[in-house]
C-alpha cells in the first residue's frame, strides 16, 4: 500500500468529517443521496460521452496502481548495463545473448538486443526513443481522464444547486419549511460534494499517474542513454558513474552544500 496515498485520503477524509462534526449537531444532514447521485452519476456519464469505453475501462482496470507501492528496479537495470558493458569488452557476446533470457524489463531487453544485432546508433535511438514517446502518450491519456472528471465534478455540482433553487423557487408559496430546508440543502451540498470530489479524489489521482509517468520515463531515457554509451564503446566504469546520476540527489546543481569563506575569484584579486 502506498503510504503518502492512504495517509492523504485518511487526513481529507478526516478533515472534512471534524469540520462537519464539530460545525453542527446534525452532521447526518450532510448527506444527501440524490445531490451525490447527481454529481457521481453526471460526472460518470458526461466521462462516457467524452471517451471511448476501451479506454475508461482500462483507466478503472489500473486504479489499484494508485494505492500500491509500485517497486522500481533501477538499480537492477543499471547493473544488467555495465555487466553488459564488462561482457563486450572481454569479446564474450554469447554470453550477452543469453544474459539477454534473464532480463525482466522489456525495454531494456530490446535495447541490448539492439546493439548485439549491431543496428547503428541512430536506428536504436529513434526506436527506443519512439517507444518512450507512446508510452508517455498511453499514460498521459490515463491521467487526462481523471483531469476531466475533476473538471466535470464541480460543473454537476453546479447543476444541483440549480435544480435545488429552482425546487426551492416553486415551493416557497406552498410548502412548508421543511420542504425548502431540503431544497436548499441539495442545492448547497450537491456543490460541496462536486468539490470534494474533484479536489479529494480525481485530481490527486491524476497527478499519482502523471508522476508515475515522469518515473518511467526518467528509467527508459536512463536505459536508452546506457545502451547508447555501450554502443560508442564507453567502458562499465564511466558506465556505472554516468547512470547514477540520473537518480543523484544533488541540492543544488550551481551552489555546494557548504559555501566557502572566500571564492578563487575573491582570492586572485
Amino acid at each position: 500500500m502506498n503510504l503518502s496515498t492512504l495517509i492523504g485520503i485518511v487526513t481529507g477524509i478526516l478533515i472534512i468529517g471534524l469540520s462537519i462534526t464539530l460545525s453542527t449537531s446534525h452532521a447526518e444532514s450532510f448527506l444527501n443521496l440524490p445531490g451525490l447521485f447527481v454529481v457521481l452519476g453526471g460526472t460518470f456519464a458526461a466521462t462516457m460521452f467524452s471517451y471511448p469505453l476501451d479506454e475508461i475501462l482500462k483507466v478503472f482496470k489500473t486504479l489499484w496502481i494508485v494505492f500500491r507501492n509500485e517497486k522500481r528496479y533501477t538499480e537492477d537495470d543499471q547493473r544488467e548495463i555495465v555487466l553488459t558493458a564488462k561482457l563486450l569488452m572481454q569479446g564474450k557476446i554469447h554470453q550477452v545473448e543469453s544474459e539477454l533470457n534473464q532480463i525482466n524489463n522489456p525495454f531494456l531487453r530490446t535495447g541490448l538486443q539492439l546493439l548485439i544485432d549491431k543496428t547503428p546508433s541512430q536506428d536504436i535511438y529513434e526506436m527506443l526513443q519512439w517507444r518512450i514517446m507512446r508510452l508517455q502518450a498511453n499514460e498521459s491519456a490515463e491521467a487526462q481522464i481523471y483531469r476531466t472528471m475533476a473538471m466535470y465534478a464541480p460543473a454537476f455540482g453546479m447543476l444541483g444547486t440549480l435544480i435545488g433553487l429552482v425546487n426551492m423557487l416553486l415551493g416557497m408559496g406552498q410548502s412548508d419549511m421543511a420542504q425548502i430546508g431540503g431544497s436548499m440543502a441539495l442545492a448547497l451540498l450537491t456543490t460541496l460534494y462536486g468539490v470534494a470530489l474533484a479536489n479529494l479524489f480525481f485530481k490527486p489521482i491524476a497527478i499519482k499517474f502523471e508522476r508515475r509517468t515522469e518515473y518511467r520515463v526518467q528509467q527508459m531515457t536512463m536505459i536508452m542513454e546506457g545502451i547508447l554509451l555501450l554502443a560508442r564503446g564507453r567502458g562499465p566504469s564511466y558506465l556505472r558513474e554516468y547512470l547514477k546520476t540520473f537518480y543523484a540527489d544533488f541540492a543544488d546543481e550551481l551552489n555546494s552544500a557548504v559555501t566557502p569563506a572566500e571564492s578563487p575569484l575573491e582570492k586572485s584579486s
